[in-house]
Parts: structure tokens; C-alpha cells; sequence
């Protein structure tokens, strides 16, 4: 048989977001709450600023000098561009748009490398090796936890590797349902490449706009589907990585028992033990069928104990997201001190509606009421699903907006066993609510949804939300977040559910892994990365090694 792999041809001009991208906070320039706007949302919690913070002129920004420069084969890859360096400083988290909105930009990269090809990305990491220079791959920058951030002040210098020029959807294999893709590839741009062929690689994180293959591998992402192939780990044929010590090519194949998964080592190694520069990833046919309901609950605990039982089900509903009620009413979707169950279903195949009824009355059973019950429930239903879903696409601007206000607003996620769920989510409540009132001396707002769904246990999505002071916030924001992460460790669940270790959670994930594996994990690095220059400080502390 001739071979069924076929290029893709020509790849699509980038998104729009990526030219328009806010170099400070979330998203695009343009959906930037104004002042305004910021002020009034300022309003809707006590003790905010009186005035948003202004945004700094770029041309204003004072940066560290460049401390080294590329040699003449490397400068064409090279940017040393204020707007660059700035852009690439910090992720997307809190933290990092406090701390841009301060001007505060002292741990901006010396250079921002823009690799065309993979053969660039190895001559970068030849030459850094040799120089002493720290490498951070950059896929868009949207990590919330520290990922692209250089903090370990032990190298000559420091590039950003931004690999948004490996784009391109290079193969799609039809028969096998699969394509090569880039890692640079935005999530938009990945879809339009795949969307004439029928195919989607249906995975959408909120990110999607702002985030890469590259990252979502790197990272193990969660997509927006609450069950069943929802975590990139389930999509991945074959991965194709560059370390220091040579490129790293698994074998495409649907399964292997053939000893440990190379790929496994590499999913979540969060560019420290190499550069994802390309993979083979499992696609699916485009959904023709979909449908939603939402369920409102008196009790959130009958709420929880209804998502189990749908977790459990076998039924794989796409969505499936419980909001408490102060999620429910943050989103716009219920004001009466109800918890909401957001369900969904699709498929490409066959109808979907005896399914999605089936979903209906397990949350029935378990004390839940349809909302509406009238003849145009279904066009209702999606009407509050699609409020959810706007709600959380423009939650980290209004996150941002808060910002400007002196408002901590960020969140943290996880997951748990369902017999340690309703223990969590009440200590979360109580515990941490007086964490920040300590800290902050207001009552403050804890809210939570429940993303994620397994049969063995949900993914918990945690939301503060209290008034900060002007100057202090990073370091408000950090005292809660340490009380949160140990919350989590007393209670058995992961520090990170799909925001991935970084710099941030490193702290609580020596708590969470065996020290058998951690001493593995020091050998493999050392290994692939001799000189230490991936990434320093992620996964790793860099003064000891791990």
C-alpha cells in the first residue's frame, strides 16, 4: 500500500491574537477592559483601589542590559527589542501582571531567540551549552506558574526560545487518523490547518487561543472536555524532542508494551529535559451531533455526589462542569445560592439526545432539577451553557481589570479521590477563607468549579478573590497560595491538576513525588542536560539539582 500520509499545504497565516498580543497581560490588546470599566468592577469589591493602575509605556520600561550577545550565525534569530524582551519576561499568572503593571521587569531575557527550523533550535541550545547561557522555551506564554520565568541568577545570560515559527500542520495520515504537527502551532491555527480535511484534535484548554502544541505537551494540559480524552497525554502518537545531548524520536504507534514510554518522560518535563519541536498526535472526526442541558442543586454536596455518579456512568459526557454557587454566580448563570451542573454531549457520528436524557435524570435522581422545564428547554439550556462558556473565556480579562484595581484574583486547581472530595472543598472554604481574611482583613470570596471528571475522582477549580494593598499583592497573593498548596497536600490531593509544576508549585510537588522517582528524574536530567541550561528552576531547584 502507498503510503497514506499527505502534506498539508500552505499553512495559514497566523491568528490575529498572535499580533495583537497584550505584552503585559492576558489575551489581546484590544479586549483589555478601560479604565472605566476597570474602576467599576473595582467597585463590586471593598477596599479595591480607587483608580486602575496605568499600563506602562513600553518605550518607559527600564530593562536589565543585555549581558550577552549571539554570535553572528545565530543574530538573524536574535532579538534584543525592548517589546520582546518585555513580552517574554513573565507568563500570564497574578503575579506576573502585577508585577509588569509595576514595571518591574528585572528578570527580562538578554535575547529572544525565534528558531525557523528545528536545525535552529539545535545551533541555539550548541551555542548556550558552550556560553553558559540559560535556554527557556516559550511556546505563547500563557503559563500561570512560573514556566517561562528565569529565576536562577546562575548563568552568563539568558534567551527565551520562542518556537511560534514552527507552526505548521507538516502530515495528516487519514487512514490512521493522525497528524504531525508542529509545536509552535496555536491552537486556532492548528484547527484551521486541520478543519478542510474534517478532522479536530479536540483539544480546547482555556488557554486554546494563547497556547501551543508545544506547550499543552510540555505542560500535560487539560482541555475544556470534561471526561474521556480530555488530557493531551491521551492524543499523543509519537514525540519528536531536541535536548543537548541529541534529538530524541519515539516510534509512531498506537500502543507499545515495549518498556517504559519514552514519551512519558518527555509530557510534562516543561522544557527542562529538552525542546518539543514536533509530534504525531491522535485526531478525531469534526462533531456533527451536540447537545446541552444544565441542572440546578439546593445542596452541593447532592450536586458532587451527582457528578459522581455521571463520572461513573460510561456515559462520557464532553462537558460536564459543576459550579458551587458563588461560581454560578459569578458566571451570570444562577443568583439564588444554587449550584449548576453544565452538561454537554456530542459526537460525529449518531444523534445524541437519548444520552444526553440519560445524563438528565442521574442528576435527577440525585436531587437535581432540569432548568427550564419549558417547550424550548433545549434552546434555553444552550442559552445558559453559552453564558458559562463566554463567562469563562473573558474571565482572565476581567482577572487583569481586577488587577489594575489592587484586587487578588487568581485561582488554583487540583484533584482528588471522591471519598476525599467534600472534605477538601469544605477545608478549602474554611481553612483558606481564614488565610485570607488574615492576610487581607476582609472575608474575601472563595468560589469553585469542578472542571474535570474521573470515575476514581473530580479536579477541583479553586477562585479567590479579596481586596489587596497597592505594593503588596504579590506577596499577599504568595502567603495565600502557600497556605492553599499545603491544604492540598494535608488532604491527598495533587498541587496542580493541568497548570503543570513551573516555578510556583515546585514546593509542593517535592511533597507529592517519591523520592525513588525524584532521584530518577536528577539522573535523567543530568543526562540529556549536562550543562544545565534548559529551563533552570522548573521541575528542579537549580542550586541542587532537584
Amino acid at each position: 500500500m502507498a503510503d497514506s500520509t499527505s502534506p498539508v499545504t500552505p499553512p495559514v497565516s497566523r491568528s490575529n491574537s498572535s499580533r495583537n498580543r497584550s505584552w503585559w497581560g492576558w489575551g489581546t490588546a484590544d479586549k483589555a477592559l478601560p479604565d472605566a470599566e476597570c474602576t467599576a468592577l473595582g467597585g463590586l469589591v471593598p477596599g479595591s483601589a480607587a483608580t486602575p493602575l496605568p499600563v506602562p509605556d513600553i518605550s518607559a520600561l527600564e530593562l536589565p542590559k543585555v549581558r550577552v550577545e549571539p554570535p553572528s550565525a545565530l543574530a538573524p534569530l536574535m532579538s534584543a527589542a525592548p517589546r520582546d524582551r518585555a513580552s517574554h519576561t513573565y507568563g500570564k499568572a497574578y503575579r506576573d501582571v502585577v508585577r509588569a503593571l509595576n514595571g518591574d521587569l528585572s528578570a527580562a531575557p538578554d535575547q529572544v531567540a525565534h528558531p525557523r527550523t528545528e536545525q535552529d533550535v539545535i545551533d541555539v541550545l550548541d551555542w548556550a551549552a558552550d556560553a553558559d547561557v540559560a535556554v527557556v522555551p516559550y511556546g505563547a506564554g500563557s503559563s500561570v506558574v512560573g514556566g517561562v520565568e528565569y529565576r536562577a541568577d546562575r548563568h552568563r545570560g539568558v534567551v527565551s526560545l520562542d518556537l511560534s515559527s514552527l507552526d505548521r500542520v507538516l502530515e495528516i495520515d487519514p487512514v490512521s487518523r493522525a497528524a504531525r504537527i508542529q509545536a509552535g502551532a496555536l491552537g486556532p491555527d492548528l484547527e484551521a490547518q486541520l478543519r478542510p480535511h474534517g478532522l479536530t484534535l479536540r483539544h480546547f484548554p482555556q488557554s486554546f487561543e494563547f497556547s501551543t502544541l508545544g506547550g499543552w505537551l510540555a505542560t500535560r494540559a487539560g482541555g475544556h472536555y470534561a471526561t474521556l480524552y480530555t488530557h493531551i497525554d491521551d492524543l499523543v502518537e509519537s514525540l519528536r524532542v531536541v535536548t543537548p545531548v541529541g534529538v530524541n524520536q519515539s516510534l509512531r504507534l498506537p500502543g507499545s508494551g515495549a518498556g517504559p514510554s519514552p514519551d512519558r518522560m518527555f509530557l510534562g518535563s516543561e522544557g527542562t529535559l529538552g525542546v518539543i519541536t514536533e509530534a504525531w498526535m491522535r485526531l478525531q472526526d469534526r462533531p456533527r451531533h451536540k447537545a446541552s442541558a444544565t441542572v440546578l442543586f439546593s445542596d452541593v454536596h447532592a450536586a458532587m455526589n451527582a457528578l459522581r455518579a455521571i463520572a461513573q456512568s460510561g456515559l462520557h459526557p464532553a462537558n460536564c462542569r459543576l459550579l458551587d454557587p458563588g461560581e454560578a454566580a459569578l458566571a451570570g448563570v444562577a443568583r439564588d445560592g444554587e449550584s449548576v451542573l453544565v452538561l454537554g454531549v456530542e459526537s460525529a457520528h449518531s444523534p445524541v439526545g437519548e444520552r444526553l436524557a440519560q445524563l438528565v435524570t442521574l442528576a435527577r435522581d440525585h436531587g437535581g432539577s432540569p432548568a427550564p422545564s419549558a417547550p424550548d428547554a433545549q434552546d434555553a439550556a444552550e442559552d445558559a451553557a453559552g453564558t458559562w462558556r463566554s463567562a469563562f473565556l473573558r474571565m482572565p480579562y476581567l482577572r487583569d481589570a481586577l488587577a489594575r484595581m489592587s484586587v487578588i484574583t487568581e485561582t488554583f486547581e487540583t484533584a482528588c479521590t471522591w471519598d476525599r472530595a467534600p472534605g477538601l472543598y469544605e477545608s478549602v472554604r474554611r481553612d483558606l477563607g481564614d488565610v485570607v481574611r488574615e492576610v487581607t482583613g476582609t472575608v474575601g470570596t472563595i468560589n469553585c468549579r469542578f472542571t474535570h471528571v474521573y470515575p476514581d475522582g473530580p479536579a477541583p477549580y479553586f477562585t479567590v478573590i479579596a481586596p489587596g494593598r497597592h505594593g503588596e499583592e504579590v506577596a499577599m497573593w504568595d502567603e495565600i497560595k502557600t497556605a492553599a498548596m499545603q491544604i492540598l497536600t494535608d488532604h491527598g490531593a495533587t498541587v496542580t491538576h493541568h497548570h503543570a509544576v513551573g516555578r510556583d508549585h515546585r514546593p509542593g510537588y517535592y511533597r507529592q513525588r517519591p523520592e525513588p522517582f525524584a532521584h530518577a528524574l536528577r539522573a535523567v536530567k543530568q543526562a540529556l542536560d549536562p550543562a544545565g541550561i534548559l529551563n533552570p528552576g522548573v521541575l528542579f531547584d537549580p542550586a541542587a539539582a532537584g
